[in-house]
């Protein structure tokens, strides 16, 4: 198969969709690779590093679309994309369509067959391509949320960890899943004191067992999120329904019930966010304040520490990638349940449940 991998073009955005390694494995199961230049230089990938695995480089996007039969990628295509986008050709990258009406109509008009990373999911209800960005996502946002709980940046001047003698701050997390656990443990780590809500009792039980004491867990109601606002010095938003748009969770009234000056980090952004006031931000312009609330929505927030997250994301993506490659992508999916569950548009058709059910409500 000859697979594409172009240049990222979302602000501020450094990861790429193959490191040479991945390439490198392609290329010696038969596949013919051709890379963007400077696609992975964001990340420490040079031209010369995938050349000599065997990728050939062109010199701009539209030679890399034309070219290929699938096109992986970090990011969902942007307008700039669209028109470069072939009938038939296979797109293998995160997409959230559910956040994104305009995306969605988009790619159901170039008649491409879009397999979304966030939807291939496991027997066990678990995203295998969705977790290490949650990782490093869920750990990011304990650092940009400490950061910004500074005064020089708008926040209420609080010390995440506190000092001998002085209160730690607190930290709300909600939504127990991969994001949040890892938000729970940076948070615990520099020792804040943590609160975790998920309306999974198994999963509490879970976390319960695994954390550190300053962890406490507590099932999620609106009424719960609530009462623990006025005392929330920084606020997660980690909630995650498989490729469907988050629910809001905190309203923009509810901002009225927290203190100025603290701070917002809504990673569940690139789904729509579980927090009304929430809006997609960059790494250029990545917070705005509402209510004297520091909001923090950057969409791709792995893509601000790309020598980490490429490395992470192309060894999850990389054996669905191969598949792909070596079978087509009907007779993967046929023989991969889980990745059958990627498949989210097709022929100008929404083939995912979620992603219909976003614009049927809407």
């Amino acid at each position: 198969m000859i697979i594409g991998c172009p240049k990222e073009i979302k602000i501020q955005e450094y990861r790429v969709g193959l490191t040479p390694e991945g390439v490198d494995t392609l290329v010696r199961q038969g596949h013919v690779v051709y890379v963007e230049t400077n696609a992975g230089a964001g990340s420490g990938f040079s031209d010369e590093a995938y050349k000599a695995v065997g990728a050939t480089i062109l010199s701009t996007a539209k030679e890399v679309y034309e070219i290929a039969e699938m096109i992986v990628k970090v990011k969902e295509p942007l307008a700039a994309e669209f028109p470069l986008i072939k009938a038939g050709q296979i797109l293998f990258t995160y997409f959230h369509f559910a956040a994104s009406k305009e995306l969605t109509e988009a790619m159901m008009k170039t008649q491409a067959v879009c397999i979304a990373y966030e939807t291939v999911e496991l027997a066990d209800g678990s995203l295998p391509l969705l977790v290490p960005m949650s990782e490093v996502a869920g750990r990011m946002a304990i650092n940009v949320g400490a950061y910004y709980l500074g005064k020089p940046f708008g926040g209420k001047g609080k010390l995440l960890g506190g000092v001998p003698g002085v209160k730690p701050a607190e930290v709300l997390i909600i939504g127990g899943g991969i994001v949040g656990t890892q938000a729970a443990k940076m948070a615990a780590g520099l020792g804040a004191n943590v609160t975790i809500m998920d309306t999974n009792l198994a999963r509490l039980r879970y976390l319960s067992d695994v954390m550190p004491a300053n962890v406490v867990t507590q099932y999620s109601t609106l009424l719960a999120i609530k009462e623990k606002l006025p005392t929330t010095d920084l606020l997660v938003g980690a909630v995650l329904l498989h490729g469907a748009k988050a629910p809001h969770l905190v309203k923009k009234e509810d901002l009225k019930l927290m203190e100025a000056g603290s701070v917002i980090v809504d990673v569940a952004v690139d789904q729509g966010g579980c927090i009304e006031t929430c809006k997609p931000t960059t790494h250029e312009n990545p917070v705005f304040t509402i209510d004297d609330i520091t909001h923090y929505c950057v969409a791709n927030m792995p893509g601000a520490v790309p020598q980490t997250s490429t490395r992470a994301l192309t060894q999850a993506t990389l054996p669905y990638a191969i598949a792909i490659a070596n079978k087509g992508w009907e007779k993967a999916c046929t023989e991969n349940p889980a990745l059958a569950k990627g498949l989210n548009i097709r022929a100008g058709k929404i083939l995912h449940k979620g992603v219909s059910d976003a614009f049927t409500a809407a």
